[in-house]
Order: C-alpha cells, then sequence, then structure tokens
C-alpha cells in the first residue's frame, strides 16, 4: 500500500516538476510582461545545449548547468534590447518575431551542430520502495521546481526589484515618471525569464536526447500552465501545475502516457471553460 502511494507521489512530483521548470520563465514574459514567446523552447534547448557543452568540457554537472543557465539568460538579454523592446504593446508582432527567432535558433543549431548532440549521463543513483526502483535524480528536479517557485516569488513579492518590476508591467509611464528605469527593468525581467528557461534545460539535460527540436515537448505544457494559472502568474502557477499534476499523473499511473497527455489537455479546456481567470482569479475573488 505504502509502495503505490509513494510510486503516485513520485509520478505526481516527475509531472509537476516538469511543468513548473517548463513554465517559470514564461509566467514571467508571457505572464507578466505580455510578450508571446514562441522561442520559449529554443531558449530551454539552449540551457541543454551549453550545459553539455561545458560538461565535456570537463566542468562539474551543478557547474555547467549554471553556464546553461546564464547563457540563456544572457542571451534574452541581448534579444530584448535589440529586437523584443518595440514589441511589448504588440502582443501579435510579438508572436510573428519570436515565432521567427524560434525558426532561426532551430534552424542554426541544425546547420552548425548537426541533429544530434553528445549528451550528458543521468546522475545520481536509484533507490526502491517495494517493488518499484525510482530515479533519485528525478527527486532532485522536484526538489529543484520548489527552489524556483519560491525564488519567483520572494524576488518578485518581498524585494524592491520586485516591486519596480510589477509597477512598471502595470502602468510603465507611472513607473518611469516616479523614477523607474523602465529599459533596465525590462531587460532584466526578461533575462530572468530566458534564464529560468535555459535552468530548466540544464536540469533536463542528462534526461533527454538532445536534438535541435527538443524544445517543442516542452512548449505545450510550459503555455497551458501560464493560462490555467491566470493573470497573476505568481499567484496561480504553483495551483496549476499542482491540479494538472496530480491529473496527469493519475491518468498515466491508470491509462499510459498517451492517455495521460490527451487528459491533461482535456482539463486544461474544461478548467478554463469553468474558471476563465485562472487559478489566479479565482483565489482573487474569494479573498476578497
Amino acid at each position: 500500500m505504502f509502495a503505490d502511494s509513494f510510486s503516485y507521489f513520485y509520478q505526481f512530483a516527475d509531472v509537476f516538476a516538469f511543468l513548473v521548470l517548463s513554465a517559470a520563465g514564461l509566467a514571467i514574459i508571457f505572464g507578466m510582461m505580455g510578450i508571446i514567446n514562441l522561442a520559449h523552447g529554443e531558449f530551454i534547448m539552449c540551457g541543454v545545449y551549453v550545459t553539455s557543452a561545458a560538461y565535456h568540457a570537463g566542468l562539474p554537472l551543478p557547474m555547467a548547468q549554471a553556464c546553461g543557465a546564464i547563457a540563456a539568460g544572457l542571451i534574452g538579454v541581448l534579444l530584448e534590447v535589440t529586437i523584443i523592446r518595440p514589441l511589448y504593446s504588440r502582443p501579435l508582432d510579438s508572436l510573428l518575431v519570436t515565432w521567427g527567432i524560434s525558426l532561426v535558433a532551430t534552424q542554426g543549431t541544425l546547420i552548425v551542430l548537426g541533429s544530434t548532440f553528445p549528451g550528458v549521463g543521468m546522475p545520481g543513483h536509484s533507490f526502491s520502495v517495494g517493488d518499484y526502483s525510482f530515479s533519485s535524480y528525478r527527486m532532485v528536479l522536484f526538489a529543484a521546481s520548489l527552489c524556483v517557485l519560491g525564488f519567483v516569488y520572494v524576488l518578485f513579492m518581498r524585494t524592491r526589484f520586485g516591486v519596480h518590476a510589477r509597477a512598471t508591467m502595470q502602468n510603465p509611464r507611472m513607473a518611469q515618471a516616479l523614477g523607474v528605469r523602465k529599459g533596465v527593468i525590462y531587460a532584466v525581467s526578461f533575462g530572468i525569464g530566458t534564464g529560468l528557461a535555459g535552468l530548466c534545460g540544464a536540469l533536463y539535460a542528462p534526461t533527454m536526447n538532445l536534438i535541435p527540436t527538443m524544445g517543442a515537448s516542452f512548449l505545450v505544457e510550459a503555455f497551458v500552465t501560464v493560462v490555467v494559472g491566470g493573470a497573476n502568474v505568481l499567484l496561480g502557477t504553483a495551483p496549476a501545475a499542482i491540479a494538472l499534476g496530480v491529473i496527469r499523473a493519475g491518468l498515466n499511473a491508470w491509462y499510459g502516457q498517451v492517455i495521460g497527455q490527451i487528459g491533461l489537455l482535456i482539463a486544461v479546456v474544461l478548467i478554463i471553460r469553468v474558471l476563465p481567470d485562472g487559478f489566479s482569479g479565482w483565489l482573487t475573488r474569494r479573498s476578497s
């Protein structure tokens, strides 16, 4: 009985970590800044490739993963300053531009590095509970997802930078009139979002085959988690990931991965139908 319960919790933790880590960066860029970032998967792919390259150059895996997150963050800042900045009030244009960036990144990686790239071996060991065997690295990913949620909440809700960032997103002219450096806030926020996407790729690098199109496998889950979370991404991402994680883990355990994916998308449609403002809108109404 305990082994079966732990097996279900393990599957839930695996899905929860995947949803949170893939959505954390997009929650800032799309949820807060209003940029429909279809290149989110390519920032994740950047984190994966830089992590693998740094690891094979001789760096320990944690340092290689830090390099992957930092590289994605710096590229994000560069793109924000040069391409993204004029698009904050033009969401459809941002969709087209980031889609173009996605195509250039994918095809450029394919041309320069080829269709495959050397992978990183899975760290850690396995452990057993009852008749089941589990990977300890998946639990590390679960712990990392909780740390990322805590980092995003503290950064945007408990720091001076967070106050300036939220004020700039809500009313840029008023924030600038009060002395907030709007351009710096936008660049740093976008860099944090892409850096979190790179961190997601860095953490999942040991678990995947490295191909240029791998970012697409994260994109759908990231968008549905942010949309189900609602307008206040700092309040909605965690409950959205919990709800979708419970649904998908249950369907995976009983009917397999394909039914789990289909059930997840059906659940998203139903949740949006019942809660049009997402979980954050529902929680805000209850608290008021």
